[in-house]
Formats: C-alpha cells, structure tokens, sequence
C-alpha cells in the first residue's frame, strides 16, 4: 500500500464520477456489514467513557469525592489514550484491523468492567488511565478502516451513521444507567459498580464477533463477488491516484494541516465532554430527580442524532467541509452562550442541546476532512496523532469544569469557558481555508 500525503495548499478539488449498479451494490453491502457492528462497538466505547457522569451521583459520596478529583479521574482515561493512540494506529495498520480492533475492545470492556472496583481517588485515577490505554486507536482506527473501503464521496454519510453512536449512547445510555443504579445493595454491590459491570462486558463479547465479521478491506472480503470486490477497489484506487502524492507517516509530522486539525478537535472536545460528564449533575442542581436524571439527559442527545445525519447528508452534497464545520462550531459556542444565562430548565435545556447539534455534527464532518490529504500509513499515524491531541480536550474539559464548578460553585463560569473555546475552534478551521481552499 502507498504511503501518501499531498503538499499543503495544493489539494485539488475531488471531481466524483458516477456510480454503477455494481458500485452501488458494492458499496451498500459493505455498509450493511460492517457499519452496524462498528456502530455498536462506538456505543459502548462512548457509554463506557461518559457513564462515569452518571455513577457519580452514587459514587462522589460513596467513595468521598471532591469535584475536582471526580473531573481529575473522569478526565485522566484520556492521558493514557493520548499517549498510546498512535503506536496502537500504526499496530493497526502493520497487523490489520480486524485483529487489533477486537483486541481494543476486549480489554477496554475489561478496564471498564473493573472501574466498579475502585476504592477511592487513587484507584479510580489508575483503573480511568488504563481504560484509555485499553481503546487508545479505537476510533481513528475505525476513521482510518472506512477510507479502505468507501470513497470520499460517500464518506461523511458513513461516518454519520457511524458516529450517530455516540449521540445514541447518551439517548439510551443515560436511562439505562440511572436503571442500573436502581440495583444498588443487589448482591452487596452498589447500584454504580452494577453499572461499571453490565456496561462494560458487552465489549469483550463485540470484540469476539469482530474477529469473525470484519475484513481488512474489499480484496479480503469473502462475501463480497469478485466482481464487487473489483469494482470497490477500482473507485479507491482511482481516487488515490487522482487526489494524492507518496510521503511516508514522517511528512504528515511537516504539514501544518496536521496540527491545524490537532487544535481544532482538542477545542471542540473540550467542549463536548465538558458538557456530556457533567450534564447529569447539571441537572441535578436544576433540581432534576435523580430518577428523571437520564430521561431528561436523553432530550439533547435525541435531537442531535437527528441533527447529526441531515447535516451530513448537506455536505455529502455540497462538499463544504470546512464551511459547515465552522457553522457547527459558531452553532455550538452561541448555544452555550444562551444556556448561559438561562436559569429556568427548559432554556437551559434548549441551549444545550444546540451546542451539542453543533459539536456531535461538528466531529463527524471535521473527521472527513484528514483523508483528503493522508492515506496508507501516513493515514494511520496521522489521524491517531490528530485524534490523540484531540482526545486531551477529554482530559482538561472534565477536569476544567470541575475546577470551576469548585472556585464559584456553580456550572455558569464553566459553559462560559465552553463557549470561548469553541469560538476558537471555529477561528482554526477559518485558518484551515487557507490550506483547503476547496474542502
């Protein structure tokens, strides 16, 4: 495979042919395989990062935590994933995904699953950093596998339904783990570690599945036609030809695309975990039933996997990454902004749920935009390095919200914070105009 990446400011403009029934026939079945098995997979990686939000309303007093050290242990998974996603991406692309991605899963269910055994802030800190050791690579992985298998042209709307996970995995999630909470005393466990346990298994049972289901990319793919396996691989190939130039992993260290997309998803993820761990104590200071807790969370979470998919369906069709992505991140610091200053819930409710349409939709196009200039292992290595630097925005926006919600005692300075650093994340993909003048 070709090692490639184009020199900055000089990616062309993608021109799509179109498709043949075979093509399309191709394409749909490599869709129906495989998207729904990743798709669960990102569920319970999301589920399994974010449900700690909810068992904090039983294990902050159980287990004697401050604020500050619940967003410290929330946020420290993230350390570990940043400093292991890049080797674990370029493990992936030397040993092939179906492999390495079923081992991902398998020991992050594992992590997760022994997160119902920590004693207190130490062992919380050190079982959250080997979660995020554990799935280090899983999403870029995943983001790197699809440009194996599908042109660019269709990538957004396979993304979409990819990362539509992760707004599901709050819908669902959130009324399922309140439930498990419901379980406390059950065996003489609490209703928490109950949670920890049930969420986090299902992974090690995906990742067994995994190695059955998935192929590392058409040509290996027995149910496919050789004819479908020949046409997926002419339009791949095609495109590689017409849109890309060789360099090896070490040039996309040089391109400033690279680090310009770096600081644009560590600003918007900030943003999204800093809403999404505290979300449900932010309810629960509106004065939210503790047993309302996750239906309420859900509202924002069904509205965005809503906004999510026609978002992606208008740039597949106008091809304006960069355009949307810096309306989405505009949306998301406006709609923090609003929640602000709303005191009654269902304003607040409002404002947060736009911020969320705007940051959910917002990661799904930007995760677009690398595969237009990396491919092969600099595509590998590239976007772990961009996912990983990403990914600390996990660690310092739990943490900095829990910082400021102990210095003022309240969650308004912290969306306040929020909102400035998603206008900043709008103002780096500005600047990315002047790399991918036709993205």
């Amino acid at each position: 495979m070709t090692d490639v990446t184009t020199p900055a400011g000089d990616l062309p403009k993608p021109k799509f042919d179109a498709v043949t029934d075979l093509q399309r026939r191709a394409m749909n079945k490599a869709a129906w395989r495989l998207i729904p098995l990743l798709a669960l997979a990102y569920f319970f990686n999301y589920l399994d990062r974010t449900s700690v939000g909810y068992a904090a309303l039983q294990m902050t007093d159980q287990l004697g935590l401050t604020a500050a050290q619940f967003g410290l242990g929330a946020g420290i998974m993230f350390v570990g994933y940043c400093l292991c996603e890049v080797p674990s991406n370029l493990a992936m692309y030397r040993f092939g995904a179906r492999r390495w991605m079923a081992r991902i899963m398998i020991t992050w269910g594992l992590a997760a699953a022994a997160t119902a055994f920590v004693v207190g802030p130490y062992s919380f800190y050190v079982i959250r950093f080997i979660l995020g050791v554990a799935e280090a690579g899983f999403f870029p992985g995943v983001i790197f596998f699809l440009t194996l298998w599908f042109p660019a042209q269709y990538r957004t709307r396979v993304l979409a339904w990819f990362t539509v996970a992760t707004p599901i995995s709050f819908l669902v999630g959130g009324p399922l783990s309140i439930w498990l909470l419901q379980m406390h005393g059950f065996l003489g466990l609490a209703g928490w570690q109950w949670m920890f346990i049930i969420e986090g298994l299902p992974a090690c049972v995906l990742g067994l599945i995994t190695l059955k289901v998935l192929a590392n990319r058409p040509d290996e793919a027995e149910w496919l036609t050789q004819e479908e396996r020949n046409a997926l691989n002419d339009m791949l190939e095609k495109e590689k030809r017409t849109s890309q130039t060789g360099h090896a992993f070490r040039k996309a260290l040089k391109d400033p695309r690279v680090w310009i997309l770096s600081s644009i998803t560590f600003s918007f993820t900030i943003g999204t975990y800093g809403i999404g761990i505290w979300l449900p104590q932010m309810l629960k200071a509106q004065g939210v039933e503790i047993s309302m807790i996750g239906w309420v969370a859900a509202i924002p979470y069904f509205f965005s996997t809503i906004g999510l998919l026609f978002w992606a369906k208008h740039v597949d069709r106008t091809g304006k990454g960069i355009l949307n992505l810096i309306i989405a991140l505009i949306l998301a610091g406006l709609a923090l902004m609003f929640a602000l200053n709303m005191n009654a819930l269902v304003p607040a409710l409002i404002g947060i749920t736009l911020a969320l349409v705007g940051t959910i939709s917002a990661k799904t196009i930007f995760y677009t935009l690398p595969a237009r200039f990396l491919s092969g292992q600099a595509a590998a290595g590239g976007i772990a390095l961009i996912n990983s630097i990403g990914a600390f925005g996990g660690f310092v926006g739990p943490y900095l919200m829990g910082f400021l919600k102990d210095y003022t005692n309240s969650f308004a300075t912290g969306l306040m914070v929020m909102g400035c650093i998603l206008f900043f994340a709008a103002l780096m993909a500005l600047s990315l105009r002047l790399f991918m003048r036709d993205a």
